[in-house]
């Protein structure tokens, strides 16, 4: 450009002045000047277009590279949830399964008991007073028709009998269960806080037991429920270092993992 202005400056001055004293040689380099010029100002343009073009390529790449990013994370996300639900179902039906083959187990144990308590053939009916009257029913006997009570939404009746097995079988293998159930009484009916209170109690008498697991993850639902955030993540973390290998194990970490109790 300052070529430019230089050489031009003299024809331009001599056109200013008169243009009797420009010449055909002074008009021509004018015109070359300006040609040259004009093709200098448009390779930088076609250079500018060029780079421009080339940016834009770049950022339409980098564009397509986060929205395929942002796909694939969304994809990823949708799988490890539905993963996380298939877990969740395959334990609750594993859970169904146990209960139901528990349940027949005590059916077969109350079953016995009853046979054992009925006098056998030929055998002389126990005056009152004997001390050879055959017993009351049995944990198993107890235990069975508290569980049928409350699976006909007899909670109460339910309560009250498994309340009895705990009086008077306090030691029975079947005790947890009795307890836990007391809670579940409670829950069915909207108390929801004196079921807390007996799941608290079931982890803190059989902590051993297998209902001690499930007993504690509901207390942590409970606290989770009543907005006591690290509270429930403090249970969570309990279920998790109690019973490691307990389904409800699996359900707490789920919980952890997605923001459970805070």
């Amino acid at each position: 450009m300052i070529r430019f202005t230089t050489r031009l400056a003299p024809v331009a001055l001599a056109l200013a002045t008169g243009a009797c004293f420009a010449t055909r040689s002074d008009v021509r380099i004018l015109q070359d000047d300006l040609a040259t010029t004009r093709a200098a100002m448009l390779r930088a343009d076609s250079a500018r277009a060029t780079q421009i073009a080339q940016v834009a390529a770049t950022l339409g790449a980098v564009t397509d590279s986060i929205r395929s990013a942002n796909a694939t994370l969304a994809k990823w996300q949708a799988t490890v949830q539905g993963d996380l639900r298939g877990i969740q179902e395959q334990l609750l039906q594993v859970q169904e399964l146990t209960g139901q083959s528990q349940n027949k187990l005590n059916d077969l144990r109350a079953q016995m008991e009853d046979r054992a308590t009925q006098p056998a053939p030929g055998s002389v009916a126990p005056t009152p007073g004997d001390s050879t009257k055959p017993a009351g029913p049995g944990p198993a006997t107890l235990y069975k028709l508290s569980f049928d009570q409350m699976s006909r939404g007899s909670h109460s009746t339910a309560r009250s009998g498994f309340q009895d097995l705990l009086t008077q079988y306090p030691t029975s293998d079947l005790a947890p269960d009795a307890q836990y159930y007391i809670g579940e009484t409670f829950q069915a009916e909207g108390n929801t806080a004196a079921a807390d209170s007996v799941f608290t109690l079931v982890v803190s008498t059989y902590p051993r037991a297998p209902r001690a697991a499930t007993a504690l993850y509901k207390h942590g639902l409970f606290l989770q429920k009543a907005k006591r955030d690290r509270e429930a993540r403090q249970a969570f973390q309990s279920v998790i270092d109690k019973y490691p290998r307990s389904d409800e194990a699996e359900l707490a970490r789920e919980r952890l993992r997605s923001g459970g109790g805070g």
